[in-house]
């Protein structure tokens, strides 16, 4: 990364010698297309130039033994490092979507059950801090409050530019309420991140579609007991089912079920497409087993660790509360640096 910044930096050195010459400021035309280069060089370079002075201050900390003006100087490289990843990044086309998220339970009996419902919380947190708006679709709860299965709509700017890293299987290392013996109990729960796929982008003929309507469960008063306005849809060709039950409105359930339905009808396309795809998403997703993980939770310790690029945070608190911001960040650089190879 540093060495294809030194290059823009180089680049953009160049480039502005060059407005200098009179065969570029005397042609309205060749100005015009090196201030266009220019212009897509100069984030590249502002950064090489801030990622130099935050290295050289952090040495200078270092060497000072200024603990407190190193880890600044750190937190700045790290901060830079994120920024020039999103620049580097080829632009996936849905980066920009809104996000429809599965969890659900895993191994470990109701413990992946109450697992399943701390990620859900962990989650809502993190859209609330980044103010995106999470809509609840439909969810599967267990006497003792964990969850099963949860749907969720995240909707926001760059709502999948950022949650797409957290698909696959989460394991979580902790001592459950439910034991009175003090043990440590290792349960998973799964993650499913899918782009929301708008109504232009794949048509569904209504005649592939049974949608039934039935009374909701759970919670929400008299209201659910007497009034049918959950959805569920099938789509006859492929047997995917989707359930919504969270509104009171018919309408409104409807159309979040049709939603969802859509951006699995598309995923399922790609996977059938592409091999490659679908070997990586059941690689991402797994079957929930223990020994298939991307994250492990480990409360004892106080820790969370991200397998897929050894990163170690000992802050299970913050992360659990939402602060996700650090491990996504590393998980975006990390991607950028792939992509370059």
């Amino acid at each position: 990364m540093f060495e294809r910044l030194k290059d823009y930096a180089i680049r953009y050195a160049g480039l502005e010698s060059r407005t200098a010459l009179p065969e570029v400021y005397g042609n309205t035309d060749e100005l015009k297309r090196v201030a266009g280069e220019m212009k897509d060089a100069a984030p590249f370079a502002e950064a090489y130039a801030e990622l130099v002075k935050a290295r050289a201050d952090a040495a200078a900390a270092e060497e000072l033994g200024d603990n407190a003006e190193r880890a600044y100087a750190l937190a700045k490289i790290a901060e830079i490092e994120a920024r020039v990843a999103d620049l580097l990044s080829p632009r996936d086309p849905n980066d920009d979507k809104n996000v429809i998220m599965e969890i659900r339970g895993g191994a470990g009996g109701e413990e992946s059950s109450l697992f399943a419902r701390s990620l859900y919380r962990m989650y809502a947190m993190y859209a609330e801090s980044r103010k995106w708006k999470i809509e609840l679709v439909n969810i599967n709860e267990t006497e003792l409050g964990g969850i099963k299965y949860a749907e969720i709509i995240i909707e926001g700017h760059g709502a999948y530019s950022r949650l797409k890293f957290e698909s696959g299987v989460h394991r979580v290392q902790r001592v459950p309420e439910t034991e009175s013996g003090g043990r440590i109990h290792t349960s998973t729960a799964t993650i499913a991140v899918l782009p929301e796929v708008e109504d232009a982008e794949y048509e569904i003929k209504e005649s592939d579609l049974r949608i039934d309507t039935f009374r909701a469960s759970g919670a929400g008063g008299q209201h659910v007991n007497r009034t049918e306005s959950a959805i569920r849809i099938t789509h006859i060709p492929t047997g995917a089912v989707v359930e919504c039950q969270d509104e009171r409105s018919q309408y409104k359930n409807r159309d979040r079920a049709m939603k969802i339905l859509r951006s699995r009808l598309v995923e399922a396309e790609r996977e059938k497409q592409t091999m490659a795809i679908a070997a990586e998403r059941r690689s991402q997703v797994g079957k929930g087993m223990r020994n298939e993980r991307i994250r492990t939770y480990n409360f004892p310790q106080g820790r969370v660790t991200d397998h897929r690029i050894g990163l170690t945070l000992y802050k299970i608190d913050a992360v659990m509360n939402g602060e996700l911001d650090e491990i996504i960040d590393a998980l975006r650089i990390a991607d950028s640096a792939i992509e370059d190879d």
